[in-house]
C-alpha cells in the first residue's frame, strides 16, 4: 500500500500497488472533489542521485530559486508531509488505564461488540482489521486512532464516506465515549471504560 493524495484538495487515499498492473503511472480520479491526476508506480521510481557538495552550495547561494522538482518525482520519493495539530501527536498510541470498544448498534453485526488493542484499527467491508458484513461499506472504510490527546475518526477514501451526526466527514475527527459513526449502512458506538 502507498498513501497518494490529490494535488487539487489534498485529500489522501491508501492505494494498492497491484492496481498498477506493472505500468509506471495510473490516471485516478479524485473521490472528494472529481480531479482527474496522475500517479507514479513506486517500482519505477530512479534511485534519488546524490547531489555534489559544489553543485548544491552554487544552487542555493545564487540569488534566483532553484528549480522546482517534477511532482510526479516528489510525489512518490518524498514522504507525505503530516498536517499537525495542537491535538494530534505524530504517532497514535494506546491510552493508558482505558478500555476502547467499538460496538455495532445498527446493520447486520449488531450485538457484537470489538475490544481495541492496538492504536489505529481499520474497519471495512474486508481486509480490515474490524470486519462487518456491509455490502455498502467500502473494503477498508475508515480507521479509529487512539492517541493520548484523544481518539480520532478518519475516513480512507470510501466510496459512500463515513458519516458523524449524519455528515459526511473530510478529515479527522475527534470521537468522544459513547459517539455514534456511521460505515455504509452499519452503526457504531465509541465506548471507553476505566480499565480495571
Amino acid at each position: 500500500m502507498i498513501i497518494i493524495e490529490c494535488p487539487n484538495c489534498h485529500a489522501r487515499y491508501q492505494y494498492d500497488e497491484e492496481r498498477f498492473e506493472r505500468k509506471p503511472s495510473k490516471k485516478i480520479k479524485c473521490a472528494k472533489c472529481a480531479t482527474i491526476f496522475e500517479i507514479q508506480n513506486p517500482a519505477f521510481a530512479k534511485p534519488a542521485e546524490p547531489v555534489p557538495a559544489e553543485r548544491f552550495e552554487r544552487t542555493f547561494t545564487r540569488r534566483d530559486e532553484p528549480k522546482p522538482q517534477a511532482a510526479a518525482e516528489t510525489t512518490e520519493q518524498s514522504p507525505l508531509p503530516q498536517r499537525q495539530t495542537d491535538k494530534m501527536p505524530a504517532e497514535p498510541e494506546l491510552p493508558r488505564g482505558k478500555r476502547i470498544s467499538l460496538a455495532v448498534i445498527a446493520g447486520a453485526d449488531a450485538g457484537s461488540v470489538y475490544r481495541i488493542e492496538k492504536p489505529r484499527v481499520t474497519v471495512g467491508r474486508s481486509n480490515a482489521d474490524l470486519t462487518i458484513s456491509d455490502t455498502e461499506a467500502s473494503r477498508v472504510h475508515a480507521a479509529v486512532e487512539l492517541r493520548d490527546a484523544g481518539i480520532f475518526l478518519r475516513d480512507l477514501g470510501s466510496t459512500n464516506g463515513t458519516l458523524v451526526d449524519g455528515q459526511k466527514i473530510a478529515d479527522a475527527v475527534e470521537l468522544q465515549d459513547k459517539s455514534e459513526f456511521q460505515v455504509g449502512g452499519t452503526t457504531l458506538m465509541l465506548i471507553v471504560t476505566e480499565d480495571a
